[in-house]
């Protein structure tokens, strides 16, 4: 998604898509208005859900998502633990990461939220990202994407519908829903930027608040926000963030007086925030090994020793990832000593296993793990993609069966499972796996395509067939409700 600097509707609806880091406010020195959670006569949650769904599936077919259970697990850790403390919750919340370097954060219908990878990079602690997500997920609660939506019907002769559409079509193609968007509406320009305006300040009061009741340091807040201004004022090309919501100095300073009517804490560094950070540098930021050990070493002197295994690890996927498995092993063997069940040294040591062909030792580490964290998504895929490294090809199905249907939104599952059956010869079942990765990706055709496909492979009138044929109506059921959005 690219933001244009226009202030139309896009600019207005995408308040909560592309919004700016969070803005720390004061739960009662600064009284704003609160302007609800109204805007049921333009969608109701259902709708909203609908609508999140659909959004997501076309993220997944146009934005590099990261589809990293590792880091999947901790983001989603971080959000809901913020989640559990907001406001007016009325939907499910999904937390993902794009790979991005451009500072960004994102919130949409359904309780969606996206992290740019980017934030990790910038974000020198777990209450800055936190600050970042609590932002976004007020958005969502407050229900500013509806709201901006009635608003705007309530001025243009364009039905909500025709708002809805084009607003999707603007996430899956920004030039030519902005083309539909200014096509469709009207109304006075300098409304919609209050209206955004409002929706922001009344984001950062619930945002921080939030932040607040969950145990995170609330001054992250505004120090985040200003060394972000600070670090762009002069920049040629500010990141989306300062391109869609500038910073000026009143909200930076109406930031700093809210977070100072919290109490203050002191909270000890996060060591999970440090892994996730190292594994992003090692593996998602773009640059080559020499520049990322680079990175670690330079980083590590600077930091607190408690810090430290942060970037030992992340030295030693740089080093898996470079093939240097001798420099990689005494690293992580020295951190999985010092924590036996931390997912991110699990996932680590068994890459390292993995290529250096000793499957055996994989399952063995991650089965002993699964018996203390029983259905842990980190260790199960890994573990079945263990067993398929020997060969238990029937083994892993098994695992990775449950697997989907306990994680049926992770394409991971479902390519290792559509891997394991093409290696025992089961094509009905490969073309079904491979059926729901389309459909994950909206590609609603492709997937009906490929499960009447395995419905023509199955013993005639088999409970395979069967499971098959009901598949292929939940699609087209699908397919239709998808279309009927644009």
């Amino acid at each position: 998604m690219i933001i244009k600097r226009t202030r139309s509707f896009v600019s207005l609806c995408l308040a909560a898509v592309l919004a700016t880091p969070p803005l720390a406010y004061a739960d009662n020195s600064i009284e704003l208005p609160s302007i609800g959670t109204v805007a049921g006569s333009t969608l109701t949650i259902d709708q909203e859900l609908i609508y999140g769904d659909a959004y997501m599936r076309m993220l997944r077919n146009s934005r590099p998502v990261i589809n990293d259970p590792v880091l999947n697990e901790y983001i989603d850790s971080l959000g809901h633990r913020l989640v559990a403390y907001a406001d007016d919750v009325k939907t499910p919340f999904t937390f993902f990461m794009i790979r991005d370097r451009d500072i960004n954060a994102f919130a949409f219908f359904g309780g969606y939220v996206a992290l740019h990878s980017g934030l990790f990079l910038h974000a020198q602690s777990e209450s800055e990202l936190a600050s970042v997500l609590a932002h976004e997920i007020a958005h969502v609660t407050q229900r500013h994407l509806a709201r901006s939506m009635e608003d705007q019907a309530r001025r243009s002769p364009a039905t909500i519908a025709a708002l809805a559409g084009s607003l999707l079509l603007a996430i899956a193609a920004p030039e030519a829903g902005i083309a539909a968007i200014t096509a469709t509406t009207a109304g006075n320009i300098q409304s919609q930027i209050n209206y955004t305006r409002a929706n922001e300040k009344e984001a950062d009061r619930f945002g921080i608040a939030t932040l607040a009741k969950a145990g995170f340091d609330v001054n992250a807040m505004p120090r985040f926000f200003g060394r972000l201004a600070d670090e762009y004022r002069y920049a040629s090309k500010p990141p989306p963030m300062l391109l869609t919501h500038p910073l000026p100095e009143d909200r930076i300073t109406d930031s700093r007086q809210r977070a100072q009517q919290y109490t203050p804490v002191r909270l000890q560094p996060s060591l999970n925030y440090h892994l996730a950070r190292a594994r992003i540098v090692a593996r998602y930021a773009g640059i080559d090994s020499d520049a990322a050990l680079d990175w670690f070493n330079r980083t590590q002197k600077k930091a607190e020793p408690s810090l430290h295994p942060a970037f030992e690890y992340g030295k030693a996927l740089v080093y898996i990832d470079s093939k240097q498995y001798d420099k990689a092993e005494p690293l992580l063997n020295a951190l999985l000593k010092s924590d036996p069940v931390n997912g991110f040294y699990l996932d680590a040591v068994s890459d390292l296993y993995l290529a250096t062909d000793r499957p055996q030792q994989a399952q063995a580490l991650l089965s002993a793990a699964l018996k203390q964290k029983p259905n842990n998504a980190v260790l199960t895929i890994n573990y079945a993609n263990a067993m398929m490294k020997e060969e238990k090809y029937s083994d892993a199905i098994r695992i990775l069966q449950r697997y989907t249907h306990d994680n049926p939104n992770d394409t991971n599952g479902w390519q290792l499972l559509s891997e394991a059956n093409i290696r025992l010869g089961n094509s009905a079942e490969d073309l079904a796996a491979r059926a729901e990765i389309f459909a994950l990706r909206a590609n609603w055709n492709k997937a009906i395509q490929f499960y009447t496909q395995a419905s023509q492979l199955a013993k005639l009138g088999s409970l395979e067939q069967a499971r098959y044929d009901a598949r292929i109506d939940q699609l087209m059921v699908q397919r239709e409700r998808f279309l009927s959005l644009q």
